[in-house]
């Protein structure tokens, strides 16, 4: 497939006009008439992830986080940003990153799904009409501790382990979701009902203040409800790009708790 057509299907499904102002999505490296035979999912741009992009002659590297953030004044070997963007281009690999239109359009609804929540509020609309926006409140149908709602978490996104700020007693039954970096989302779960807000990048002060705030926290991690974008993905290019082969990250969870 060419990549202006491949790159115009995305689009029309996840917009870049849909992501944050302060994002950067899109075709970050490579030529926009460039064919792409073969697709690299990952969720980040890692250096081991692009050695299996180019192990396996990718065309394409698709994350869901960009590679590239802010401008870049060089790119050489001796930066380790500047050495993986050598890497592709010498490679002949495209990157493309679908961050927060991806959230916007699809994260969350994954999540939610897989979680049985109904009744469902944006968290944060992003939209005019406030029906999109990043991350979800609603209702189990049952309520459930705190602590059986953390493990279920690991359950349905198979991670090792999370962090629980609360009362692993506390019955709860409306939460707030919010994949990735869930910080500072607080008050807009405690708005909507939320009686504990479930996300990644919670700090030692961010767990303490939400306690003060009266809302419970389950820390899945920033890669713990996040990954499920490789297989989506997977999923979304054997439904409309069948032709093209597709190889996923390993998606191991970047950390280890001891």
């Amino acid at each position: 497939m060419n990549g202006k057509e491949l790159y115009s299907l995305l689009q029309a499904h996840f917009p870049n006009e849909a992501a944050l102002s302060w994002d950067n999505v899109g075709l970050l490296c490579g030529r926009m008439d460039k064919e792409i035979q073969k697709v690299y999912l990952a969720l980040d741009a890692t250096g081991e992830d692009i050695e299996e992009a180019v192990r396996v002659k990718a065309d394409l590297l698709l994350t869901h986080h960009p590679i590239i953030f802010s401008a870049i004044k060089r790119i050489e070997e001796r930066d380790y940003l500047g050495e993986r963007l050598l890497r592709m281009i010498e490679n002949h690999i495209s990157c493309y990153a679908m961050h927060t239109n991806y959230d916007v359009k699809r994260m969350a609804d994954i999540v939610v799904s897989r979680m049985g929540l109904e009744n469902l509020q944006v968290l944060e609309p992003t939209a005019a009409d406030g029906q999109e926006g990043i991350g979800y409140t609603g209702d189990f149908k049952n309520s459930m501790t705190l602590g059986e709602c953390a493990v279920r978490i690991k359950e349905w996104f198979q991670i090792p382990d999370v962090r629980v700020y609360g009362d692993m007693q506390q019955e709860i039954r409306r939460v707030s979701v919010c994949p990735g970096s869930a910080k500072g989302m607080e008050d807009c779960a405690l708005a909507q009902g939320g009686q504990v807000l479930i996300g990644g990048d919670f700090g030692h002060h961010e767990g303490l203040d939400c306690l003060e705030k009266n809302i419970s926290v389950i820390d899945a991690g920033h890669h713990g409800l996040e990954h499920i974008f490789v297989d989506d993905m997977a999923d979304f290019f054997a439904g409309y790009c069948p032709d093209i082969s597709i190889y996923k990250s390993k998606n191991v969870c970047p950390f280890r708790t001891v």
